[in-house]
């Protein structure tokens, strides 16, 4: 017989451990989350009422709690769902895909293609070292995870290297991936910028943000192994689905970075 806690669907509740209700109830429905339910149908207030046998008011702060930690996002007028079982991360010192980091916690990943053309943007081409007529390929997308707004992406890269991305459906591949197979340009260095920011109403609405949310502005001036540059990057991601990690010794200490050239 397989263990109690294999089995699906909601687990009873023990009113006698002193652990409040609310606690017991949202560590069950991560259970279930990790098992696989709620994927495409989260269970309202009254269902989950029905489910457990416990009051609204007991449900709600659960959901409460599970809202904060940004693992449920509930809007009125619309269902409540699940997001990402833990939020990105992002470890300091590392190549950063925004793609594999959507994959790795086990999200679905897609992007809506807001932009894929080519341009001219004199203040880009100058942080590229280029001239600034120099054509840009530009691709800007929203990026979702489980189908839920995630973050904002905006790249430039030269056109000399980059133009065979203009033919490219980025709704659910890799940038870099894209660009290693295509244009033979491998990103392996540079430097990025991480600050917080307020987010405008339009950028509230695009990324579908509580008002309490913030967001975290990634600025990345990318070199291929040749230190050519080749990517500038502005990303907007939400604060409440994405960290910053870094490892530190007793001896080395940690640094998260330093931009090594100036905007």
């Amino acid at each position: 017989m397989a263990p109690v806690n294999a089995q699906p669907g909601p687990h009873p509740l023990a009113r006698s451990t002193g652990k409040p209700l609310w606690a017991q109830l949202r560590a069950d429905l991560l259970r279930r989350l990790e098992s696989g339910e709620f994927r495409e149908v989260f269970p309202g207030e009254h269902d989950l009422v029905a489910e457990y046998h416990v009051s609204r008011h007991t449900v709600r702060e659960a959901l409460r709690q599970l809202r904060a930690q940004g693992l449920v996002t509930a809007q009125r007028g619309r269902l409540s769902r699940f997001t990402a079982a833990r939020p990105l991360e992002q470890k300091v010192g590392e190549a950063y895909s925004l793609f594999r980091s959507v994959e790795e916690v086990g999200a679905i990943q897609r992007s809506v293609i807001c932009a894929l053309d080519q341009r001219a943007d004199g203040v880009v081409a100058a942080r590229l070292e280029l001239e600034e007529s120099t054509p840009l390929v530009y691709l800007e997308r929203l990026r979702l995870a489980d189908e839920e707004p995630l973050a904002v992406d905006r790249v430039w890269l030269p056109a000399s290297v980059a133009r065979p991305l203009l033919d490219i459906d980025f709704t659910r591949t890799s940038l870099y991936d894209e660009l290693e197979r295509h244009c033979a340009i491998r990103i392996c260095g540079g430097w990025e910028r991480i600050r917080a920011i307020v987010p405008g109403r339009g950028e509230r609405i695009l990324l579908d943000c509580p008002e309490s949310t913030a967001l975290f502005a990634i600025d990345r001036l990318g070199h291929d192994s040749d230190r050519r540059l080749v990517e500038w990057r502005q990303t907007l991601v939400r604060a409440d689905r994405f960290t910053v990690a870094a490892a530190f010794s007793g001896d080395d200490g940690y640094r998260l970075g330093a931009p090594v050239r100036s905007f």
